[in-house]
């Protein structure tokens, strides 16, 4: 993605910055200080190296909501072990679908393309399970099928990847973060 573009992607969501608007606290905290932290991790010096800013900016993310989440199972379908490994280095890592094919898999973590099948994956799903879909403008369709899915409860829209949450006590909301 060219310079250009990036500015503007970023000046059209100038006002949805830092959690602006977000009236959840829970929500606010995860935008404000996972999703948005620009401290810098403990790993951030090792990780990720030769990875082009696009890759590298997603490890960083998938990397703190690991390091915040710290699950038990990873599902990683877009290749970002590198980051789950320095987050969480005793969590399972399923990085390949076929590995999927079991009747139940515990997900904490999943971290897939927008094109995997996802209402499979939203089976495996419980109240504490988080969803990470990379690429979801380019299948915009798909992503808003996904928002209004009966299962979500709270979705993330930063661009370059949609984060999903599926806890039942909350009202469904969908959030625009600049990312």
């Amino acid at each position: 993605m060219n310079r250009v573009k990036q500015a503007w992607i970023w000046l059209r969501r100038i006002g949805h910055c830092q959690g602006f608007g977000i009236q959840s606290p829970t929500d606010y905290r995860l935008v404000r200080y996972v999703i948005n932290e620009h401290w810098p991790y403990y790993a951030y010096q090792t990780m990720g190296i030769d990875d082009n800013w696009h890759k590298r900016k997603l490890g960083k993310l998938y990397f703190r909501l690991a390091n915040y989440i710290q699950p038990s199972t990873i599902i990683d379908l877009v290749g970002a072990e590198e980051y789950l490994k320095a987050a969480c280095p005793k969590a399972e890592i399923i990085s390949r679908e076929d590995k999927m094919d079991e009747e139940s898999v515990d997900v904490s973590l999943a971290l897939v393309p927008i094109q995997t099948e996802y209402q499979q994956l939203f089976q495996w799903c419980d109240d504490k399970s988080v969803v990470v879909f990379e690429n979801i403008y380019e299948q915009p369709a798909l992503w808003h099928c996904i928002e209004y899915d009966s299962r979500v409860r709270v979705t993330f829209d930063l661009y370059y990847c949609g984060i999903v949450l599926f806890d039942k006590k909350r009202s469904p909301k969908n959030y625009i973060v600049n990312f």
